[in-house]
């Protein structure tokens, strides 16, 4: 059985960022990263495919609301 190691918990700037999941109106595709507060600046971070990517980002992140969407 092959065992899948578990990603270590990374951070990001609570106070200037916010996470977002950036979502292509025109082929639907879905990136989620981190917004400034301040600028709007969006880096992406990792792509989303399936409802098990989205888990990952929260878990690896510790985010426990649903990302905003942004278009």
């Amino acid at each position: 059985m092959i065992f899948r190691k578990k990603p270590k918990q990374k951070s990001y700037d609570k106070d200037n960022m916010k996470p977002v999941v950036k979502c292509s109106i025109c082929n639907g595709e879905k990136v989620a990263g981190f917004q400034d507060i301040h600028t709007g600046v969006f880096e992406e971070d990792m792509l989303i495919r399936n409802g098990s990517d989205m888990k990952e980002f929260m878990e690896l992140y510790g985010i426990t609301e649903e990302p905003e969407r942004i278009y």
